[in-house]
């Protein structure tokens, strides 16, 4: 079945009124700042001097710290105090080589690590300072310090300092290849060997429908016998979604097909300014809902497991909880993979969403018709800049080495893009104003409740994810009262996800909360849950399987008679969109 609904229309001509002047003016300075709001920095930081200003006696406790700092550092080079003075922290890994233990490089680290206590004393705890306002604060001082940390400069990095003697300064011409390669936006050789079709997201499957938002693809099956209730998986559409379906090795579909599922999964359209006004509940109604019908039609079941993942699997609580007020009940069980329906702690990505930072991309939007996908890209890599960003410049222009690349790699740097009215929605009803938690987000004219899924849910919350904080994740419970079962794994917001058996060094915990049972916090509960090591997939599937059915024959791939016809093989049309 090909859509016949057409979200490719331009917005109406704007009027052009002073409004609509000032919105191109914003749209401009949003190109130069890359999409940051430069007066809600100064808004914050105004905020924050003002009330240091005003506390005489927290500033004599800052320089008492300052001066005891001094005589740490001091004492540590003399011999004659602790030494050292100061420690990275775990997750700090810019010193982790042996060079950085001899003098003079240990006192330059100390050095630098008790500059970043004493701005982490200074930009945070200060009484009547909006809470927002320090993050934003302590965060932009944050990425200041990082910028010139000693790791990142070539003559204070005893690692950049023995390369460039041993090598006789290669690593430097190295260095500066790497950076013609990437100021030509070209992805490296090694990146560009993974393709998508040929070695990645290569499962057998075929489309059976494609619309103006999506195409559905149904995954051939691989085991005589499958449950009757097959899987529809949503990936966010602010990712290709074949990070579900990477090597034969780490794909998760793969994996389900192997396991005795019928698999099927979304693969969205990457938005351009012609799909401007392209909003939230197009998502629902063309893509959830759309391959909820199809996947009925298809496999003739009357119920479906359904997963989202991150944005996805917002989208998908919001279609349940939709789905459930209309007493549609087709769901058999809700999962959804660091997803977030609460956002009051939504993690740092907060910082990057405040009334002025949405003001300024909804006017940036308003003329693009679309978030770039380089800002979002840019957004992440700041949340870990040491990991993602200084720790690579260094590795990579400095020490001229480029970092053995995988298929996660490559399917990171396939960028997709957000529609305007889309993302200004979801950034304001979801970031903004919490309204799916607080019953104020409305479908069809009605309001929907999380409360009112009566399917049973399990959630997969990751360790180290700033995207997702597993926390935010975990309070979908405080929602429903129902059956939930909560895994936190090991890794991140995709490393956590993409956890296939046989990964080394996995582990998760897991517990059940049956329906009428008390809440218990996120601490608690990773006090009491049951730790085990390895991959949280076979968990999943043994899940699923104790809410199927018995396996039967697998059904056809497509229904022609039904109106979805093989369209074409997988992975299809809309992945390969740049």
């Amino acid at each position: 079945m090909d859509g016949s609904v057409d979200l490719s229309h331009q917005p109406p001509n704007p009027t052009w009124s002073f409004a609509e002047l000032d919105r191109r003016v914003h749209a401009a300075q949003g190109r130069v700042t890359q999409g940051l709001s430069v007066l809600g920095l100064a808004l914050a930081f105004q905020d924050w001097g003002l009330h240091l200003a005003n506390a005489p006696y927290r500033r004599v406790d800052l320089a008492h710290l300052a001066w005891q700092q001094a005589r740490r550092l001091f004492g540590a080079a003399l011999g004659i105090g602790p030494s050292p003075a100061i420690e990275p922290s775990a997750n700090d890994h810019r010193f982790a080589a042996d060079a950085w233990q001899a003098q003079p490089f240990a006192l330059f680290k100390q050095a630098f690590l008790l500059q970043e206590e004493w701005w982490q004393a200074a930009t945070t705890g200060l009484a009547g300072v909006t809470k927002s306002h320090e993050d934003i604060v302590a965060f932009t001082m944050r990425q200041i310090l990082d910028v010139m940390s000693p790791s990142n400069l070539p003559w204070l990095n005893p690692e950049v300092i023995e390369a460039t003697w041993q090598s006789g300064g290669r690593n430097l011409m190295d260095g500066l290849a790497n950076l013609a390669i990437d100021l030509r936006h070209e992805p490296p050789p090694e990146i560009a060997a993974f393709q998508v079709g040929r070695n990645l997201a290569v499962t057998p499957g075929k489309v059976v429908l494609r619309n103006a938002l999506i195409e559905l693809i149904q995954y051939a099956p691989s085991t005589d016998q499958v449950r009757p209730e097959p899987v529809l998986i949503v990936p966010a559409w602010i990712m290709k979604y074949y990070i579900l379906d990477l090597s034969a090795q780490t794909s998760l579909i793969r994996y389900l097909v192997g396991q005795g599922f019928t698999v099927f999964c979304l693969s969205w359209r990457n938005p351009d300014a012609a799909m401007a006004e392209t909003g939230f509940d197009d998502y629902r109604t063309l893509g959830v809902m759309a391959a909820l019908d199809a996947v009925e039609a298809i496999a003739g079941a009357p119920r479906i497991h359904a997963a989202g993942y991150c944005l996805g699997g917002t989208l998908l609580a919001v279609a349940a909880a939709a789905m459930a007020g209309f007493h549609d009940d087709r769901l058999a069980s809700v999962t959804l993979f660091a997803a977030q329906t609460d956002f009051t702690e939504a993690g740092e990505l907060q910082l990057f969403t405040t009334e002025a930072q949405v003001a300024a991309l909804d006017d940036q939007m308003s003329v693009s018709g679309f978030l770039d996908a380089s800002q979002m890209a840019g957004a992440f890599q700041l949340l870990r800049s040491n990991d993602l960003i200084w720790s690579r410049l260094v590795k990579s222009y400095l020490l001229g080495q480029r970092e053995r690349p995988n298929e996660l790699m490559a399917w990171n740097a396939d960028t997709t893009r957000m529609p305007y009215r889309m993302h200004s929605e979801y950034l304001h009803r979801m970031f903004l104003n919490n309204d799916l938690a607080e019953g104020r987000f409305e479908v069809c004219g009605k309001p929907v409740s999380i409360g009112d899924i009566r399917a049973p849910f399990f959630l997969v919350g990751t360790e180290t994810d700033h995207v997702a904080p597993w926390r935010s994740v975990y309070k979908l419970q405080l929602l429903n009262e129902g059956d939930v079962t909560f895994v936190l794994t090991s890794g991140g917001h995709n490393a956590g996800i993409v956890s296939e058996p046989g990964h080394k060094h996995r582990h998760f915990r897991l517990r059940e909360r049956l329906p009428g049972e008390s809440y218990i916090g996120p601490d608690e509960w990773a006090r009491l849950a049951t730790a085990e090591d390895g991959s949280w997939w076979p968990v999943w599937t043994a899940w699923l399987a104790e809410h199927s059915g018995p396996p039967g024959a697998p059904p056809r791939m497509g229904a022609a008679e039904r109106g979805y016809k093989v369209l074409a093989a997988a992975p299809g049309r809309y992945v390969m969109e740049r």
